[in-house]
């Protein structure tokens, strides 16, 4: 039913519907097509070593509030005595792989850093696929940095720590967890130790200590060279990686757009009091905690970005590259490093839980129990495609009295429209702001409330089911489960139907619902925006990257709102629509 003074025909309802699509499709193109691009990084030439602060600011050697400034670099050492100390190293350069069911770590002696972390329970994007590996190694050889290379305040003596060739307390090529590892170097002055010790779990024990000249200096731990799954596409892997840290139990997030380059901070400063720290992509993150026996907040940190040069349509353009490392007040440092996927259930088992990593959106309070219901209906389905179909149906259930309420309130105003397309040719003469409008208004409201008729009613189920189809999509793309789950064709149901099968599909049915649903509109222009919608909902399905699984939650919907209409409309059948007879003009 139109409203006082517009010459279009939409109803109510459908003006909610059709505004909320419209909006929704203006949001997704703008940030598609015209959204802020990232900035472009300076290269950072010769500069593999890295200090940076905590919090972005301006550039600055005073330590930002809460942060804590150390003094022991090379330059800040009074001349003291030497000390004699024994030079360790290795004479060639060798690597030990360390594994269990769910890793293969790969460790070069050549810093002590390592070359590879392989998942082997997860694969990437590739084609053919290849075991997930969250180490970059083309990002690691041109930045420099390694993860688990050791941060320390003098850049040249971080140089020459990450590049030295430590001796392996293993002669062994290959160990099987639970194992340790220890990798010491010296140069003569400066000494550093570490020691890695592997369990059968995704948590891996590292204790790092330095020493220059005998004297403890100020140490950390970097996971460096890039984190996460470098084949996804759409989007680019650089934007869904993050640096971040806990702080009195809040999580917050650094995208690399929030990231300064080490060249805009001095040495020495380190942010502390974090609960944990770390490094993320969608799927999967490196959290570095705290030892079991230290206490909440003792950790300090820094992230920063630097950047690497990569070929965009067979020209080089430079990428940024998120780093962040950790470290205690206390020396040497040892920290617990969790490195493997964001599994919920896992992640909240962690001391300190670490389940505030999973983001349900601005949804949450949808998305996070459509998430644990649908993890619920897995363990009784094994597979992901039919535990969304059956999540389907029971919210369909939920639904279906709204469902019969709408379909009633939509008889009504289909029974009373001749009668509130009359009111509105007896006033279409007057302009918008004529007084006369008021009147008509109030004659259409008489209408509706001698009918008992909701003018919001109608479109309930579908406002209702709107926050459900946002909320089901954010925890699908972002559940670690729902990666490279198959269903039927589909092969990953986080991401789109590469066919296009399922929005085809999706639209028809959704055309056929709106075929069987009786409509009060009598514009031809109203009709035709009404066919025109599965349309274009199919459309966003093939441009945007909506999950295959909300796919395959809107296409069932549909196919048991036909079912449901079907026995709506045999059980309370539409009002025979009687033309009125034309008298002669006098």
């Amino acid at each position: 039913m139109s409203l006082p003074g517009q010459k279009d025909k939409f109803t109510p309802e459908l003006r909610i519907l059709v505004a909320s699509l419209l909006s929704m499709g203006v949001i997704l193109l703008w940030a598609k097509y015209f959204g802020p691009k990232p900035p472009v990084p300076s290269p950072q030439a010769n500069r593999p070593a890295v200090s940076a602060p905590a919090t972005p600011g301006p550039a600055t050697t005073t330590p930002a509030a809460g942060a804590t400034q150390t003094t022991n670099t090379a330059a800040a050492i009074s001349p003291a005595p030497a000390v004699s100390v024994p030079l360790k190293n290795d004479s060639q350069e060798r690597t030990i792989v360390i594994e269990n069911d769910l890793y293969r770590v790969e460790i070069s002696n050549r810093g002590a850093v390592v070359k590879g972390w392989q998942l082997k329970k997860y694969m990437d994007d590739a084609k053919p696929q290849h075991v997930l590996d969250v180490v970059h190694p083309a990002a690691s050889q041109q930045t420099g940095g390694w993860p688990f290379a050791v941060v320390l305040e003098d850049e040249q003596l971080q140089n020459a720590a990450n590049a030295g060739l430590y001796q392996i307390s293993s002669g062994a090529e290959t160990l099987h967890a639970p194992a340790d590892a220890e990798f010491t170097w010296s140069d003569g002055h400066l000494e550093i130790t570490k020691h890695f010790r592997f369990d059968h779990t995704y948590v891996v024990r590292v204790e790092t200590a330095a020493k220059l000249d005998g004297k403890p200096i100020t140490a950390g731990i970097g996971w460096l060279g890039g984190f996460g799954d470098l084949t996804v596409t759409n989007p680019a892997p650089v934007e869904t990686v993050s640096t971040y840290y806990s702080e009195n139990g809040k999580i917050t997030n650094f995208l690399h757009k929030k990231l300064d380059g080490p060249e805009k901070w001095g040495p020495g400063v380190w942010q502390g009091g974090k609960d944990f720290v770390g490094i993320e992509d969608r799927y999967f993150t490196a959290a570095f905690l705290p030892v079991g026996s230290a206490a909440p907040g003792t950790l300090e940190t820094r992230y920063w970005k630097t950047s690497r040069t990569v070929k965009v349509n067979d020209q080089d353009a430079l990428e940024p590259v998120p780093q962040v490392a950790a470290a205690t007040s206390a020396q040497p440092v040892a920290l617990r490093v969790y490195v493997g996927p964001k599994d919920y259930d896992d992640l909240k088992k962690m001391n300190p839980p670490l389940h505030g990593l999973i983001s349900f959106g601005w949804l949450e309070f949808i998305a996070e129990p459509m998430f644990h219901g649908l993890k619920w209906l897995h363990s009784y389905v094994p597979n992901w495609g039919w535990a969304v179909v059956i999540l389907t149906l029971i919210v369909n259930a939920l639904f279906f009295p709204l469902r019969i309420s709408s379909y009633k309130t939509t008889l009504k105003m289909q029974r009373v429209a001749p009668e509130i397309k009359a009111i509105n040719e007896k006033y279409k003469k007057y302009k918008f702001n004529d007084p006369k409008k008021a009147e008509m208004q109030k004659e259409v409201m008489a209408v509706y409330q001698r009918e008992g008729i909701n003018i919001g009613g109608g479109c309930l189920p579908m406002l209702l089911q709107m926050p459900v189809w946002f909320g089901l999509n954010t925890a699908l793309r972002g559940a670690i489960e729902m990666r490279h789950a198959g269903w039927l064709w589909i092969t990953d149901l986080s991401s789109k139907d590469p066919y296009y099968i399922l929005p085809v599909t999706m639209g028809l049915s959704m055309y056929l619902v709106s075929k069987m649903t009786p409509v009060t509109a009598t514009d031809p222009q109203q009709q035709a925006m009404m066919k025109f919608m599965p349309i274009s909902m199919a459309a966003m399905f093939v441009v945007f990257p909506f999950s295959s699984g909300l796919a395959v939650y809107i296409l069932t919907s549909n196919l048991v709102g036909i079912a449901q209409q079907w026995y709506l409309n045999k059980t309370h059948p539409a009002p025979v629509q009687v033309k009125p007879v034309r008298g002669k003009k006098s």
